[in-house]
């Protein structure tokens, strides 16, 4: 069985910051509730693994030797 493998043109940072403002415009249109609290919750989640993944791509950032 071979495995499809796809090269990404847009970076990581830059698809989970889409992610995060897709489901933030997404929760505005909601009522105030427990299914609006969720997309709010996932896009932190996202806008926070960008920031991670930035973070540990930094050049600031070496192994220890």
């Amino acid at each position: 069985m071979k495995r499809r493998r796809f090269t990404q043109t847009v970076s990581l940072e830059e698809r989970l910051a889409g992610e995060a403002k897709r489901l933030r415009e997404q929760a505005k249109v909601l009522p105030h509730g427990p299914e609006r609290e969720d997309l709010i919750r996932k896009a932190r989640q996202a806008e926070t693994g960008s920031h991670m993944s930035e973070w540990l791509r930094s050049p600031g950032l070496k192994p220890p030797e």
